[in-house]
């Protein structure tokens, strides 16, 4: 890998520094912008940092950090929230895309590639790092249910499902009750591979958690599990919850968390897999947030709340939205850290950022590069 680099560079990087300290300990540890910044220091940065072995191995060094969508008057800001430690506070809220219109919404993720959609009837994809954007026209109509890498052919497949109301309006004419796979840039329509009880699934579950090469959703008291290789769904039990619950995933752990929203106190429980060809859960922890004062402080509670996420020690830490503040809490219920944005909201989705670049993006009608939605 390091040779691959190396030999597109004629004469060493820096001064007094071999190559392989240069490209593979200082440049591929670099976040993409300040990386694509580097690359116009001299034609020897730029080659050296755009070989394919390079954005893999960038790629690999990047975080994986929980996202949060931000409706600002016309327009919808994609942010990370970077809880490593270190940072300044300015720093832990980072801005990875704007887009210029409030009508799309946050989809699916998978690795750095994002997928939007308006009014769950036009989908579209985006690199936020590479500011490369495109249509998806075939799926006109679907629902986005997750995104996945094939392992065997290394492709990114969307899950879908048609749009009950257009299916009952009569708007797809040629579609069938179940689900569809399609793959991005294979330029086929989505196949339908069916499951019974679909429908349910659409309505009652939220984004879909991406674990031991399966896709995960809860609903209903019950875990519907979706095999990416085998595209077979199976149920998997988990906890009986008697309030709303989320699943995570965070460093190989697998987990679900719920609320309970009383009032003065939220009490959120978790619960991790302890074995999962078993089945088998453990409590983990409860944590009761105080949501009297921090009501008075903060304002009102929206009963928002994220995946739970990790700070830099290791410990874990759950996002709750306050009135015009994002707040971040320990598993003591303690306050750690605030952030004053009005409209900002969690998500499920996380995101790991790519400068690899995707063939499929210049093969589609409508592609553009850091244009408009991009503001």
């Amino acid at each position: 890998m390091a040779e691959a680099a190396s030999a597109a560079v004629q004469e060493p990087l820096l001064r007094g520094l071999p190559d392989e300290i240069t490209i593979w300990e200082i440049l591929v540890c670099l976040p993409p912008k300040a990386l694509l910044r580097c690359r116009a220091v001299c034609p020897a940065w730029r080659r050296a940092t755009s070989t394919h072995d390079f954005l893999l191995a960038h790629h690999g060094r990047q975080p994986t950090l929980a996202l949060l969508q931000d409706y600002n008057g016309d327009s919808l800001d994609i942010i990370q929230l970077d809880h490593r430690t270190g940072l300044s506070a300015a720093d832990h809220l980072q801005s990875v895309a704007r887009f210029g219109s409030d009508l799309f919404r946050l989809a699916a993720s998978c690795d750095g590639l994002l997928v939007l959609t308006i009014n769950c009837v036009l989908t579209f994809i985006c690199n936020p790092a590479t500011r490369q954007y495109a249509p998806l026209p075939l799926l006109r109509g679907f629902t986005v249910l997750g995104m996945y890498m094939y392992s065997p052919t290394c492709e990114y497949r969307l899950l879908l499902y048609p749009n009950p109301i257009l299916r009952q309006a009569n708007l797809l004419p040629d579609t069938q009750d179940g689900y569809y796979v399609f793959t991005i840039g294979s330029g086929q329509l989505p196949r339908h591979i069916g499951c019974p009880d679909a429908e349910r699934l659409v309505y009652d579950t939220t984004i879909s958690v991406l674990f031991h090469g399966s896709m995960h959703w809860y609903t209903d008291q019950m875990i519907m599990v979706f095999d990416i290789t085998t595209e077979l769904f199976r149920r998997m039990r988990c906890p009986i919850v008697s309030s709303k619950a989320r699943l995570f995933e965070i460093g190989g752990m697998f987990g679900m968390s719920s609320l309970k929203d009383e009032a003065a106190t939220a009490t959120m429980d978790i619960w991790v897999m302890q074995d999962y060809q078993s089945e088998v859960w453990a409590f983990k922890h409860r944590v009761e947030f105080p949501v009297a004062p921090l009501t008075l402080q903060f304002g009102e509670f929206h009963c928002q709340w994220s995946v739970v996420v990790p700070s830099g020690d290791g410990h874990l830490l759950v996002l709750l939205n306050f009135g015009d503040w994002l707040l971040q809490m320990d598993m003591d219920g303690k306050l750690v850290a605030s952030f004053h944005r009005k409209s900002v909201s969690t998500t499920q989705l996380r995101l790991k950022q790519t400068l690899v670049p995707q063939g499929f993006f210049p093969t589609r009608e409508g592609y553009v590069v850091n244009t408009w939605p991009f503001t």
